[in-house]
Formats: C-alpha cells, sequence, structure tokens
C-alpha cells in the first residue's frame, strides 16, 4: 500500500496526520466493552485486546485506550493493541462518587455537539456547564436546541442563550429529523472531522444520530412529560463513519457533569474582569463599597442566575482542584517511599 493510499484510508477515520506513520498497523477505537475493544483501521471493524502494560490496577485510567484514540496493534488472535498515539483532543469530566477519577468521554475529536432540548430539557445552566468542560479540551464547541418543531417560540430561548453565552460561540436550533438540519450539520462532520455528540438522555441525540447516519441504527424512547427527560437509549461511546465522511460519537446520557478542578471558566472571562474593578482587591461581592460585581448586577448589565452559577461552578472547580492535589501528593509520597532496589548482581555491604 502506498502511502497516499494508507493516509486516505485513515483519513474516513479522522486521521488528521499528513506524514505516513511509522512501519506498523494502525486503526482507531471506535468501542469498548468489557471484552475488549472494537477498532477500525479504514477498512474494516474487528475485535482487539489491549496489552499486559494496559491492565495494571495502578495505571491512570486515562492512560488506556478510550474511544477516538488511535492506537498502534500487533498480530493475534485477536490483535493486541500496544500503544496509544498522542492524543490531539481530549474531553473529560471527573467520574462520579467520592473518590477522585478522570473518565475520558472522547478523544481526537474537533467538535462538542452539545444537544438540550427546547423543551422541558431546556437548561442553560447546565449548556454553561458542558463548555467549561469543553474549554479545555482543544475542541471546538457548537450548541444545538433540538426539537424545533415542538417549540412555539424557539427565537426567546435563542435570544436568551445568545446574551448568556460567548457571541462566537455557534448555536443553532435544530430538528433532527429535518432536511435542512442535516445540511447545516455537515459542515461540521466532513472527511477528517471528527465529533462527539453529548447532552442528557431524552435530548434527541439518537434521533438526531439516526438521521446523519440515514437509518434507525439506534433505539429512540419516549420522554417524560413533566421533565422532558427520558431514558438511556444509548448504553455505551461508539464512534460512527457518516456518509458526509465524517466520524461522529455518540454518547449516553450524562446525569452527572463534575467539573476536573482544571478548568480556566473562561466562559466567565467577563466576570472576571468586573471583579478586577472592585475598589478593594480582597472585595467579597457582598455589598462592599465600590464592587463593580454588585453595580453590574443593579443595573443589569450582569444577570443574578449566571453570577449565581458562576459561583457554584467556581466553588466547585476550587474543591476538585484541591481534592486533585491531594491525590497527586499521595502518589508522589508513595512513590519516594518505595524502597530502593539494587542493581541485580550488587554486593551487600
Amino acid at each position: 500500500m502506498t502511502d497516499l493510499q494508507f493516509l486516505g484510508r485513515m483519513r474516513r477515520i479522522g486521521w488528521r496526520g499528513e506524514e505516513p506513520l511509522a512501519a506498523g498497523r494502525f486503526a482507531r477505537v471506535v468501542a469498548q466493552h468489557r471484552a475488549g475493544y472494537e477498532l477500525h483501521d479504514g477498512s474494516q471493524v474487528f475485535g482487539a485486546q489491549p496489552a499486559g502494560h494496559f491492565l495494571k490496577r495502578t495505571l491512570d485510567p486515562t492512560l488506556r485506550p478510550a474511544v477516538g484514540d488511535f492506537v498502534e496493534i500487533e498480530a493475534g488472535k485477536p490483535p493486541h493493541i500496544v500503544r496509544i498515539l498522542p492524543r490531539r483532543t481530549v474531553l473529560s469530566r471527573a467520574a462520579a462518587g467520592e473518590r477522585y477519577d478522570r473518565q475520558l468521554i472522547a478523544t481526537n475529536i474537533d467538535y462538542v455537539l452539545i444537544l438540550t432540548g427546547l423543551d422541558g430539557d431546556f437548561n442553560p445552566a447546565r449548556i454553561e456547564r458542558y463548555l467549561s468542560l469543553t474549554e479545555g479540551s482543544g475542541a471546538q464547541p457548537v450548541v444545538l436546541l433540538s426539537k424545533l418543531d415542538l417549540c412555539p417560540d424557539p427565537e426567546q430561548r435563542l435570544q436568551l442563550l445568545r446574551e448568556r453565552l460567548p457571541a462566537d460561540l455557534p448555536i443553532h436550533a435544530v430538528n433532527g429529523r429535518d432536511a435542512q438540519t442535516l445540511q447545516m450539520l455537515s459542515e461540521y462532520l466532513q472527511e477528517g472531522d471528527s465529533a462527539v455528540l453529548v447532552g442528557s438522555s431524552g435530548a434527541g441525540k439518537s434521533t438526531l444520530t439516526n438521521s446523519l447516519l440515514g437509518d434507525q441504527r439506534l433505539a429512540t424512547g419516549a420522554v417524560r412529560e413533566h421533565d422532558s427527560r427520558g431514558r438511556h437509549t444509548t448504553t455505551s461511546r461508539a464512534l460512527l463513519q457518516l456518509p458526509t465522511g465524517g466520524c461522529l460519537i455518540d454518547t449516553p446520557g450524562m446525569r452527572e457533569l463534575k467539573l476536573t478542578g482544571e478548568e480556566n471558566l473562561d466562559l466567565f472571562a467577563d466576570i472576571e474582569a468586573l471583579a478586577g474593578q472592585c475598589r478593594f482587591s480582597d472585595c467579597g461581592h457582598q455589598g462592599e463599597p465600590g464592587c463593580a460585581i454588585q453595580a453590574a448586577l443593579d443595573s443589569g448589565e450582569l444577570g443574578l442566575k449566571r453570577w449565581q452559577h458562576y459561583l457554584k461552578l467556581n466553588e466547585e472547580r476550587e474543591q476538585q482542584a484541591q481534592v486533585l492535589e491531594a491525590r497527586l501528593k499521595r502518589q508522589r509520597d508513595t512513590r519516594s517511599q518505595r524502597p530502593h532496589r539494587r542493581p541485580r548482581g550488587q554486593d551487600r555491604d
């Protein structure tokens, strides 16, 4: 196979590199199951197992293969994943529970499509949380408001988001079954593009994915009337090749979106700038004289709900950062306490 043929094949599964890879067999992780991984090499899908060094219990979970990874494999029955190629983008969150663990959502993606319904699922604060998680991923966020056909006044909700979110953030109202929606989304799903679709259960991810695929490959379900939430119809992450040439990673609905502690909260840069204008550098924004935050709240320049959500996310980020630092310190202490091993054959005194 020539270099051009190899690159063309890899590009069909989202490879962005322009230079040929070193000799070896390469593929992309398209699904992960308890029994192993499914890989795609641009021509076919096949099963694979991780090499032994990925199975160590002490290994950081983020260092194991994840959906979206490009990997090197060696022959076998089944083939084995021996190396993960450098990730150009990573979308992650803190895993649910008391212990601090990082959970990878997707890797090597160009776009994060944040889907929320224009029905009872509509929640600007949740969209801000998704955006906060996305900002450090290296991927471009795109907000999609689904169920356009079920909303009598979508422009009101669109305007609310445009006033609350950054001006350069793409925001689209979509109908998952409409041809115009599919044509618009094709801009983000051309050959070589990879996108991950995230959102709550019942937001319409499976419906939209089926339309993009051109068939009813994924199960869809009804939503509850009182809050427009649905059951999980997608139970695991899967990378799908689309007729447009791009790749889409569909994900299960996420009920808990915990910050990792490493976010910058750039989404709220305007609030940070306002805080810098307060008369006192240690202003608590609770009624002190010369408080720029209180002045902005009083004038309507800063919305109360957005301010309260910023405080909530900022507190959560600081707590997560402390937990992360404590975990890293324990790991450093454990390494420093390990006994020094003498080289084999060296005599004791």
